[in-house]
């Protein structure tokens, strides 16, 4: 698949899981879990479309800090109004597959900025050009 193609790809795929948020937000009878996973994907597709167009490749990993350190590595940085990005990782992994309590419940409009704030940022990095 052609970089351009992926970069497409995963910006599409992104945003079906924001809508799926955005969808499922003010639900009262959807938990926290299943809310949080469709954030943190949303925000896994947009850091790896990211890295795609950079022409960087990517772990298959969930941790949303791993994928952030790798673009520090090719001297790219998130503003700081995504520095809480990482607290969306546990609904990808330990939240999805086991029955752990939330040590504070999901903020669910807070995990929308989150994803919104993200999706903007990216595209205007992508939309800069050839990396």
């Amino acid at each position: 698949m052609k970089r351009s193609e992926l970069v497409r790809m995963l910006l599409q795929k992104a945003a079906q899981d924001e809508a799926v948020v955005a969808k499922l937000l003010a639900d009262p009878d959807i938990d926290d879990e299943t809310v949080g996973f469709h954030a943190q994907q949303a925000a896994e597709k947009l850091l790896k479309a990211w890295l795609a167009h950079l022409g960087v490749g990517f772990p298959k990993v969930h941790r949303l800090e791993t994928l952030v350190e790798l673009l520090q590595t090719h001297e790219r940085r998130l503003p700081d109004n995504l520095s809480d990005l990482g607290k969306l990782t546990p609904f990808a992994t330990a939240f999805r597959y086991e029955d752990l309590p939330l040590d504070v419940p999901l903020d669910r409009t807070e995990s929308l900025r989150l994803v919104r704030s993200l999706r903007a940022f990216v595209e205007a990095e992508i939309q800069k050009g050839p990396a």
